[in-house]
């Protein structure tokens, strides 16, 4: 199964070789039409480059940058952001129409190029001139970089130079003119708001001076300054007495719930009071010496019983203190919350007062706001104003010429390339050619190649002459196209399954396929290998074996037909050994149709008990009838088939005729190969040369040794 496989992938990879040589066989076999299509377009393309203007190019470098001023005056440059529309919006802007009539006005191109364009010399149109130097600009920015190019392609490298300048002069201007404009129109609105703007704080002037007589408000500012800081501090007031009260409060609220040494402990981190701290000193202190002295003495000794009585009397104290201390926060407590009362009491008549002053002048404190807006605004204003002046003074370039447009002498023009356009030429007449080539292929329908005998036909390929054949009676047996011929008859006997000898027709589906010499070629290598054969020439209409055989075609086959003469007299010697050729004869007008069936059947039973291979030279078999009777009497029929003559439906109807009338063929002989153009037959029959050369060599020599052997 593995090696099966691989067997298939092989034949597959060879099928696929050859699909690639058979375009390669195209090419070489239509390489006259490919090299002429080729030369035409090269010298056409060559002959329209030299008769083209030569044009030159002049470039002017800009850079362009966003609008800003040269000096920041009212704020420090920073960084802008990167617009990556900026340069291409540019690009468009110095192709636009006001820019290039700009530069056809200021270089009167209207009338220069009428000049030269027009007869009569008048001007040309705005709109033509326009045109005309739109397309003669090309614009491209540098990579990475702010630098644009304006490129200018001219007749005139003077005047592209001029063009050039001129475009980058115009398209400096208009940025500036623009962004001028810009500022101009926008100085003129702001100018406009600011006189309506005057009018508004006028009208609030007269509003705030009419409430303030109605309302009878003579000093405004200090009572109402006043009334609101006094607000202020009583809010403040309350504020920080409510916080007071609160803290009070809960200090008194913790130690309410604490007795004896709870209360002891916290008095002294929440009220901080030095006699209850020196009274808890002494505690301690004596608490300390009285376990000392229960250390040394018992309990009834003097001093045990002293300290006990000074412990007994600093608790009692210590008692009398906290609740001293405990009626004091108390106390506290409600003188706080009684201060917080009355603050709250006199904010909050305050607050009764102040509302209803504020009531009384809403209306005029409105006004009086509404007045300070406006004058506000109304400064703004004039500052904007004052500064977009002074931006308005402050030079700026946004597009500066880096690099001015130059014409150097000596400057080689940018088009035509001559050498592009060759190059350009050669590669489409090379693809014309090659298609052209194919497109001819692709009518072509006749054979080209064995496969197509194999396909189209269905029969084997047992013979490949090559082309410009010549008959071998004239070259001789050392001729390189006698192993054409050589394989030819071992195909045939092989063909004709091993069977030596018979009867065998040559025909041709039309005229000029070389049947003729297909045949005569054949028999002369036969009886060189000793076979014993004869030459019938059964074409009695265009007879040509008598020629090449170089025999007199008095007497043939019509005489025998007709049964003038006897056969000896009709079959004639060759000058080639074992090789006989029975001519046509000469056929009267009065005889045709002369070739029947019983008769050639007669024929050629004698025949072939006189000699071992009997060759039939036919007429074409399409539109004569003479050659299907002589191929439904014969043992085998070899159909030729000339490479690239006719289209396949002749061949294709040859072979049907052919085995209508009960032929058998036994293969096709593919004649007339050209094998300089068809790489497959070239290394077919340059192989059989070279073979043919060394064998020559080699036989030479080995009959030399022969010959001095038998010496």
């Amino acid at each position: 199964m593995e090696i099966a496989g691989q067997g298939q992938q092989g034949q597959e990879q060879q099928q696929e070789a050859l699909h690639f040589l058979d375009y390669w066989r195209v090419i070489r076999s239509r390489k006259e039409i490919i090299l002429a299509v080729t030369l035409l377009v090269v010298l056409t393309g060559t002959a329209y480059t030299l008769t083209l203007p030569r044009i030159y190019m002049a470039q002017a470098r800009i850079q362009v940058q966003s609008d800003a001023l040269d000096v920041e005056v009212f704020q420090v440059a920073g960084y802008r952001g990167y617009d990556p529309f900026f340069l291409r919006t540019q690009y468009e802007l110095i192709k636009s129409k006001p820019i290039l009539y700009k530069v056809v006005d200021n270089l009167n191109l209207r009338q220069e190029w009428g000049e030269k364009r027009n007869e009569d010399g008048s001007p040309l149109s705005r709109e033509d001139a326009k045109e005309i130097l739109s397309r003669s600009i090309d614009v491209q920015q540098y990579r990475d970089t702010s630098l644009i190019a304006l490129m200018v392609s001219r007749e005139n490298l003077d005047e592209a130079a001029l063009i050039a300048n001129e475009l980058a002069a115009v398209y400096r201007d208009h940025r500036l003119s623009v962004k001028r404009t810009a500022l101009k129109r926008g100085l003129d609105a702001m100018q406009n708001e600011l006189i309506k703007q005057k009018e508004r704080v006028s009208r609030a002037e007269d509003e705030v001076e009419k409430l303030r007589k109605e309302l009878n408000i003579t000093e405004i500012s200090p009572d109402i300054k006043m009334d609101k800081v006094r607000l202020q501090k009583l809010e403040g007031d309350r504020v920080a007495a409510r916080v007071d009260m609160l803290t009070r409060k809960a200090r008194m609220s913790e130690l309410e719930g604490l007795e004896g040494d709870l209360l002891l402990n916290a008095v002294a981190f929440i009220v901080n009071d030095p006699i209850l701290s020196n009274l808890r000193s002494q505690y301690v202190r004596y608490e300390v010496n009285l376990k000392q002295l229960l250390q040394k003495y018992g309990e009834n000794h003097p001093d045990v019983k002293e300290a006990k009585a000074g412990i007994a009397e600093l608790k009692v104290r210590i008692a009398d203190a906290l609740n001293g201390l405990k009626i004091g926060l108390r106390t506290d407590y409600k003188v706080a919350k009684t201060r917080y009362d009355t603050i709250d009491g006199e904010l909050n008549v305050a607050m009764e007062t102040d509302i209803e002053s504020s009531r009384k002048d809403l209306p005029f404190t409105k006004a009086q706001d509404e007045l300070f807006i406006q004058k506000q605004i109304l400064d703004i204003l004039k500052a904007r104003i004052i500064q977009e002046g002074i931006k308005m003074e402050v030079p700026r370039t946004p597009v500066e010429l880096v690099d001015p447009a130059e014409a150097p002498p000596g400057m080689r023009p940018v088009s035509p390339n001559l050498y592009l356009n060759i190059f350009l030429s050669l590669i489409l007449g090379l693809g014309s050619g090659i298609g052209l080539a194919y497109f001819i292929e692709y009518l072509d329908t006749s054979v080209k190649t064995v496969n197509d005998v194999e396909r189209y036909l269905g029969l084997p390929v047992i013979g490949v002459i090559p082309q410009k054949v010549k008959p071998l009676v004239d070259e001789g047996s050392e001729s390189p196209h006698a192993e054409a011929y050589r394989v030819l008859r071992t195909n045939m006997q092989f063909a004709n399954k091993g069977h030596a000898g018979g009867a065998f027709a040559i025909i041709s589906g039309g005229i000029g396929e070389g049947k003729s010499t297909t045949l005569a070629n054949l028999a002369y290598v036969l009886a060189q290998m000793g076979d014993k054969v004869l030459i019938v020439d059964s074409d009695l209409r265009r007879p040509v074996q008598h020629s090449i055989m170089g025999v007199s075609n008095r007497f043939g086959l019509t005489n025998l037909l007709m049964r003038d003469v006897p056969i000896e007299e009709t079959i004639k010697p060759t000058s080639v050994q074992n090789l006989h050729i029975l001519p046509s004869g000469r056929l009267p007008r009065s005889s045709l149709g002369i070739l029947d069936t019983q008769r050639m059947r007669e024929l050629i039973k004698s025949l072939k008990a006189r000699y071992d291979y009997v060759l039939f030279d036919t007429p074409p078999i399409v539109g004569i009838s003479d050659a299907s009777i002589v191929a439904g009497e014969v043992d085998g029929v070899l159909l030729v088939v000339q490479y690239r003559k006719y289209p396949r439906v002749i061949t294709t109807r040859a072979r049907q005729m052919i085995e209508n009338v009960g032929g058998k063929i036994i293969g096709v002989v593919l004649n007339n190969i050209n094998v300089m153009r068809d790489d497959y037959y070239y290394y077919y029959h340059s192989y059989y040369s070279h073979y043919y050369y060394n064998s020559d060599e080699g036989g030479d020599s080995a009959g030399a040794k022969t010959k001095k052997k038998k010496a």
